[in-house]
């Protein structure tokens, strides 16, 4: 399988990737993900992601979480 990030509004509404600016790459691990994430996770605030979604190909590992500071 391949390890994704769903990218979500304030709304929890999925955000098309190109609409907001970004490529959202497939990665062949968890880790790989979960890397790429907080690497970016600044820029995606920047661009009107509130929260993100990991999925294994279709199986949801875990989310909604949100990426702004509380």
């Amino acid at each position: 399988m391949s390890w994704h990030w769903r990218l979500e509004d304030p709304s929890g509404s999925t955000l098309d990737p190109a609409a907001v600016g970004v490529e959202v790459p497939a990665h062949d691990n968890q880790g790989d993900a979960e890397s790429w994430l907080g690497e970016n996770w600044r820029e995606l605030l920047d661009r009107g992601v509130a929260t993100v979604s990991l999925f294994d190909g279709d199986r949801k590992a875990y989310g909604p979480m949100g990426l702004a500071a509380t």
